[in-house]
């Protein structure tokens, strides 16, 4: 079950538990963060930013990996200082208590969508949805920010547009864009794409908070105002799989750490070779690379190349690989998804389907690397 984040109800001076009203500020917000699991650090009064570092972290060269003032229970290094300790919080918000909340979204198990709502000139075609073209027959007129190719996006997946989501937790942020929050699934750690280059960011004005991150916490002011919470939903839904699709196709799964069970990075094309998935062996290496390189070979032939009998087949592979424990069921799934979607993008129902269908055949048979099939 994902934790509810609960917020402090300044009109009525208590809790939606009915718990005593709190004291002032923002420390009671960093506290519930904190209880729910949601590691929590410092934003600088008033800012979006996280507080200045010391002068010894700000030195050329110097990293959090080995920064004496993490261990030390300072605040340095922004979310990489983010921590669930209560008094390690109350000591920093006794220093300043005008301290905003921050929260790690990595950590907190968070993929936070945020849309930019700044009317700004249109970039080219094929920067509006990145990787998806737009013939110049369609028209883009009434297109100004990210609530409207966010919506164009999910239009397209015949999906709900994620800032009409009643089921999650929606931030209003004081530009008026919201934040949309999702929790990701097991084992799934979302690459951040805000402040990144365009190519990676799911639609125009459309970012991802996620590892490697933060988000702002609701009942924080800036300078401009008050990130508030929309409607009554106070908890993250689970991210929804058409996401999830859009987010591998765009580069947002990371780098493999260093350990097993990760699925790889999606081939853009045929005969592209599979990047190393952590200490996996060379075997394994091909393994893949052959599972996938039937369904990219598709790109090539429009019709009749008998596209789901293909991807029905490497789906039932990827599932005996699953249950073999060679790859984590959901990343697997997202990386199969994004690329039938890559090569069908008109058929991603179907597609949704078919692997769906066939990791669920392959996984009543675990398949060892080296097996024959």
């Amino acid at each position: 079950m994902v934790p509810e984040l609960q917020l402090y109800d300044s009109k009525s001076g208590r809790t939606a538990a009915s718990q005593p009203a709190p004291p002032p500020g923002t420390l009671p917000i960093a506290l519930w963060c904190a209880r729910q699991g949601r590691p929590v650090h410092p934003l600088a009064p008033r800012r979006k930013t996280p507080p200045a570092n010391c002068r010894d972290c700000r030195r050329p060269g110097h990293s959090h990996h080995q920064c004496p003032c993490i261990r030390g229970g300072h605040w340095c290094h922004g979310f990489h200082a983010a921590t669930v300790d209560a008094d390690r919080l109350r000591g920093w918000w006794a220093q300043q208590p005008g301290f905003g909340v921050g929260i790690a979204c990595g950590p907190a198990g968070l993929v936070v969508v945020d849309v930019d709502a700044h009317k700004t000139p249109l970039p080219d075609r094929d920067r509006l949805l990145p990787g998806i073209p737009i013939p110049p027959s369609v028209s883009l007129r009434g297109l100004e920010h990210g609530f409207h190719s966010l919506a164009l996006l999910a239009a397209l997946r015949g999906a709900e547009d994620p800032a009409r989501d009643v089921s999650t937790l929606r931030v209003r942020t004081p530009s008026g864009g919201p934040h949309i929050w999702y929790a990701a699934g097991p084992g799934q750690a979302w690459r951040c794409s805000s402040g990144s280059s365009p190519g990676r960011a799911p639609a125009w004005q459309v970012d991802v908070r996620a590892h490697r991150g933060y988000i702002i916490a609701p009942g924080t002011r800036t300078t401009t105002g008050v990130c508030r919470a929309l409607g009554p939903v106070r908890r993250p839904a689970a991210l929804p799989s058409w996401i999830a699709v859009e987010l591998a196709r765009t580069g947002h799964r990371p780098a493999p750490p260093a350990r097993r069970n990760v699925a790889p990075r999606v081939p853009q094309r045929a005969g592209e070779a599979v990047p190393a998935v952590g200490g996996g062996s060379r075997l394994e290496q091909a393994t893949l690379a052959t599972v996938l390189a039937p369904v990219l070979a598709c790109a090539a032939v429009a019709e009749g190349a008998g596209f789901n009998d293909k991807l029905n087949r490497a789906a039932y592979t990827v599932g005996g690989l699953v249950a073999a424990g060679h790859l984590v069921a959901a990343e697997a799934e997202a990386a199969l998804l994004a690329a039938a979607v890559h090569m069908r993008p008109e058929k991603e129902d179907r597609a949704r389907r078919i692997v769906q269908s066939g990791m669920n055949a392959g996984s009543r048979r675990p398949l060892r690397l080296g097996d024959g099939g």
